[in-house]
């Protein structure tokens, strides 16, 4: 038969029954891990489909079981704006912040009855946002900054686990899941096995492995890793009703093809969440995945839209971490480095060791006051950890082990890069450079953060490009990088006439910003992304911002009277005001009006009033308006 040929109605018919027994019986295997075939019954079946696409290549559609393999992206990932943003969570490390936690949603429901709450393992992986239309999935982006990641949906179709269409009927019109995907344990010492033998990279954890394989340029690549996903809640919902408990709705989820994790539970009030916590952490060496932690969720929407959110972090839910891993090594060397602040922190270079599944080789002490009650000496042996399995940090000294009398450490009188003073400002635990820009440290370390993705991001201005502009003398501040030339940037190391070119091209790009992204580049000391999203929102300008008083700036959300202090003190000074000045009016950098709210919405499904204003954000067919304050 010519591959062009039509089928008849009854081969139609055989062909969509293939699919759905095939969807059934991958439901059953990869989702609840109860198959229902052997293997080889399986492939059987499998290889009917091929044999059928092969025969009716017309049949074959993005959603056929044997598309898991998606077509190689032409040029890296594309930015896609999450229908609604991925949120962070708040940690607990103790018992007591665990009571906290449930003390302050007493309070702010003003009830004293008992609050239910959904619990589960928190997976030790990488978050990504899965959007369903119609039943099929349309696109799958990683968590990013939680308002835009990367489109990784080819990626995601070839992770068994996925369901390319959901199962049975009711689904909305637009579902978006969210969940974590993650590689197995057994997987993961498989794969770096095979990586081993072959001569290849290993991957030191299986986070990293995760988030690794996910992110590669070609999907087949990511087909053959062994990824798993758990699906834990969900965004955006429309044309379609739901349960209105989160326990409720992950059941639905799974009756439609979504994998959740089995160890998902509903408990009463803290103590409830601590019995489970406990429970889990005895278990934890037995789970077929790495975990650290378990998070805690209100289990009704109701109470959740009550308690609302914080600029980061819904105030109804809660990440319990365990107790990070901690190792023995040695100190063989005590620097201090600069920041983009002048803080002068003080870095224990250690004998490597494997903490939490990374190799440690370098842990902070955070500042001298910290370093001299820690009593840390150059030869010492120390308890090493990954604070909140992130941060390598210095615990203590086995004070046992030390041998003879090493010399105190103490702070230096001068910078160790320009040899400016170093002074203690009255109050703060932080010693400081007091060169500012005319130290090299700083004006490289903040360039770097002028420079960076969340900030201004200027593709290809790295790192070491930056460190050769500022010691050749050619780059003093934020203003000076929109005078470079190309015929200057061709003469870096490592630096092409086509790379200076394109260089040039991304510099001319970043002219074109967001005041939030402005404001957080300038790196104005606890300006962080989510405040400067808040006073870019309150103010709508610069201008308004540089003028404004500290009772002015205090009336932000975010801004309390530290913050607002460093704000002033930054457009307070001359050559502060003079760079922004440079960036706006010489180098033409610009950004969206920011207008203020136009009106008043009522949403009936929550009672809530929020402003809604600004320039409509486009996601595939749908427009949605810029939510600016609740």
């Amino acid at each position: 038969m010519s591959p062009g040929a039509k089928p008849s109605a009854d081969t139609l018919r055989q062909y969509e029954q293939l699919k759905a027994d095939i969807e059934r019986h991958q439901y059953h295997y990869y989702v609840l891990s109860e198959p229902l075939l052997p293997d080889i019954e399986f492939d059987r079946l499998f290889q009917q489909l091929l044999d059928f696409e092969q025969q009716y290549p017309n049949l074959t559609s993005a959603e056929s079981p044997t598309q898991r393999v998606g077509v190689k992206p032409d040029d890296g990932f594309t930015e896609v704006v999450h229908l609604q943003r991925m949120l962070s969570l708040d940690n607990a490390f103790s018992d007591e912040q665990v009571h906290d936690f449930e003390r302050r949603i007493h309070d702010r429901l003003n009830t004293a009855a008992a609050i239910r709450y959904s619990v589960e393992p928190k997976l030790d992986g990488a978050a990504i946002s899965i959007v369903y239309e119609g039943g099929q999935l349309l696109r799958a982006a990683t968590r990013g900054d939680g308002q835009k990641g990367e489109d990784v949906t080819h990626n995601v179709k070839t992770i068994a686990s996925v369901p390319l269409r959901l199962l049975g009927d009711g689904h909305p019109d637009v579902l978006e899941v969210r969940g974590e995907i993650f590689m197995p344990s057994a997987g993961f010492e498989a794969f770096n096995a095979r990586a081993r033998e072959a001569g290849e990279k290993v991957f030191a954890n299986p986070r990293n492995a995760a988030a690794g394989s996910l992110r590669q340029l070609d999907p087949s690549v990511t087909a053959q890793r062994p990824l798993d996903i758990f699906i834990y809640g969900i965004g955006v919902v429309e044309g379609g009703a739901l349960p209105g408990f989160h326990s409720e709705v992950l059941q639905q989820l799974q009756a439609w093809g979504l994998k959740v994790c089995p160890e998902i539970d509903v408990v009463i009030g803290a103590d409830g969440c601590l019995d489970y916590y406990r429970s889990i952490g005895a278990r934890r060496e037995a789970l077929p995945y790495e975990i650290d932690g378990v998070v805690y969720k209100v289990d009704g929407y109701d109470l959740q839209r009550e308690l609302g959110q914080v600029s980061r972090a819904p105030r109804w839910a809660l990440a319990h971490k365990f107790p990070a891993q901690e190792q023995l090594t040695t100190v063989k060397a005590i620097d201090f480095q600069v920041g983009r602040t002048g803080a002068i922190t003080p870095v224990a270079r250690l004998a490597p060791v494997a903490v939490a599944g990374v190799v440690v080789s370098n842990a902070t002490l955070h500042n001298i006051g910290e370093l001299l009650r820690k009593d840390v000496r150059v030869g010492d042996t120390v308890i090493v950890r990954r604070a909140g399995d992130v941060i390598p940090e210095v615990v203590r000294v086995v004070i046992e082990r030390r041998s003879g009398n090493p010399p105190e450490v103490s702070l230096p009188e001068h910078c160790p890069v320009c040899g400016s003073d170093v002074v203690c400002p009255e109050g703060e635990a932080v010693a400081r450079c007091s060169g500012g820009l005319v130290c090299a440290a700083q004006r490289k370390q903040a360039l770097k953060h002028f420079v960076s993705r969340k900030a201004l991001d200027i593709e290809g201005m790295g790192s070491k490009l930056i460190d050769q502009l500022v010691d050749s003398g050619r780059v003093s501040h934020f203003s000076d990088l929109f005078a470079l030339t190309a015929a200057e940037l061709a003469q870096m190391d490592r630096m092409g006439e086509k790379s200076a070119k394109n260089l040039m091209a991304a510099i001319e790009s970043a002219k074109r910003t967001t005041l939030p992204k402005f404001l957080y580049a300038l790196g104005i000391r606890e300006v962080g992304e989510a405040t400067a999203l808040s006073l870019a929102n309150y103010f709508g300008d610069i201008e308004p911002i540089i003028s404004a008083s500290m009772d002015e700036l205090q009336e932000v959300s975010d801004v309390g009277p530290v913050v607002a202090e460093h704000i002033r003190s930054f457009m307070n000074q001359q050559h502060n005001r003079e760079v922004i000045n440079d960036l706006l009016r010489r180098h033409k950098i610009h950004w969206p009006k920011i207008d203020k709210p136009a009106a008043d919405i009522e949403l009936p499904f929550s009672g809530k009033t929020i402003v809604v204003t600004g320039t409509p954000v486009s996601y595939t067919h749908l427009t949605l308006p810029t939510i600016y304050s609740v």
